[in-house]
This record gives C-alpha cells, sequence and structure tokens, in this order.
C-alpha cells in the first residue's frame, strides 16, 4: 500500500491541489465569496504544507535558506508596508490570516512557494545558473502581475492610487537574487508538483481576472 502511494504521489498531490483551487475558484464566484475570502490563507497554506512534501530534497541546507527567503520576503514587505519602498503605498486587508507588524505570515510564505515552483520550471533546463535565475524571477513577476487586480478586488491588498512601475522592478530583482542563491546552492528540483503548483496557480487567477 505504502509503496503504491509513493508510485502515485505526484499524481495524488497534484489532484490535492487541483480540487483545492478548483473549489476555490468556484466558491470565489458564488454568494459564499465572503467565507470563502477569510479561507485564503488555509488554501495558500495547504499548497505550501503539499509542495513540501512532493519535494525530495529535505536537507538542512534547503530548510535554512527556505527561512532565508521567508524572512527576506516579509522585511521586504514591511519595507513596502510602512515605508512606501520597494512596491509603493500600499496595505493589507484582513483576508490572509495572522499579521506579524501589518504584513501577513503567509505572505512570506508565498514567497518561498512562488521561488520553489518558479525555479522548479527552470530546473528542467540546461541553462546556466544565471540565465536561470533571470528567467524564473520574470515568470515570478508576470505571476505577480495575474495576481495585483485579483487581490485589490478581493481585498487581499489596498493600494494608495495607481500600482507604480517599480513595485514589478522590485520583485522581479528581490527574487532574482533569491533565485540566484537557489540555483547555486543546488536547490532548485525537476520537481513536477513545483511546477504544477505554479501552473494551477497562474490559471486560478486567469480565471479570476
Amino acid at each position: 500500500m505504502i509503496q503504491q502511494l509513493q508510485r502515485y504521489k505526484t499524481g495524488i498531490l497534484l489532484g490535492i491541489l487541483l480540487i483545492f483551487h478548483t473549489v476555490g475558484l468556484i466558491g470565489l464566484q458564488s454568494e459564499m465569496r465572503q467565507d470563502f475570502l477569510k479561507l485564503s490563507f488555509l488554501n495558500l497554506s495547504l499548497a505550501f504544507v503539499v509542495l513540501l512534501l512532493g519535494r525530495k530534497n529535505h536537507s538542512r541546507k534547503f530548510y535554512i535558506y527556505a527561512f532565508t527567503i521567508v524572512l527576506t520576503g516579509m522585511v521586504a514587505e514591511w519595507i513596502g508596508v510602512h515605508t512606501g519602498h520597494l512596491f509603493g503605498n500600499y496595505s493589507y486587508g484582513e483576508n490572509l490570516g495572522v499579521k506579524i507588524w501589518d504584513v501577513p505570515l503567509i505572505i512570506g510564505i508565498n514567497w518561498l512557494v512562488l521561488t520553489m515552483g518558479s525555479t522548479s520550471i527552470l530546473a528542467f533546463t540546461n541553462w546556466p545558473i544565471l540565465l536561470k535565475a533571470i528567467a524564473s524571477a520574470a515568470l515570478m513577476t508576470a505571476l505577480d502581475l495575474l495576481i495585483e487586480p485579483v487581490a485589490i478586488a478581493n481585498e487581499y491588498w489596498m493600494w494608495e492610487g495607481d500600482i507604480p512601475s517599480f513595485n514589478y522592478l522590485s520583485w522581479f530583482f528581490i527574487s532574482l537574487v533569491l533565485h540566484f542563491g537557489y540555483f547555486t546552492l543546488g536547490l532548485a528540483e525537476k520537481n513536477k508538483v513545483a511546477v504544477g503548483l505554479f501552473c494551477i496557480l497562474s490559471l486560478f487567477f486567469l480565471c479570476l481576472l
């Protein structure tokens, strides 16, 4: 039984992700939209757990760098929320769960989730590390472009005025540094669960535009 589960592990995990995001998509377009909005952080948390379950490398080095990514994301968002630098003037709503200094903890975790997903796509190439980092950072920034209008409509975060262009430049360059380190340390995996999650998230936000 255990061997069979291991054999179909990738398919099972991708199925879980697909089911939860499909249910979330339907819920956000139903009369129960407000109730589903409050569960957004649970959906993101589940995606993170599934991503870890689908990972092969669980070395100490991976978890140290994973924590570095989460911390970097939280610090960058703190700077953004409290100073207007890096991303512009914005604030987080109440639909993303527990906050630390006005930044939802799940946002820091989301930086890690998107990093794992976008770098896994490029792990399937034989490109030089720098080119992989640039391409994966571009993918992550492109996904942010999809997320922004949906996030605003669902009050995940709110902007004071228009979204500044340097928001996306900051996303790109911060993720570029993180991704370069991720590839350099040999942490990027040819992981179908991570690739699948990135694709599911892209379709999810495309459908909500």
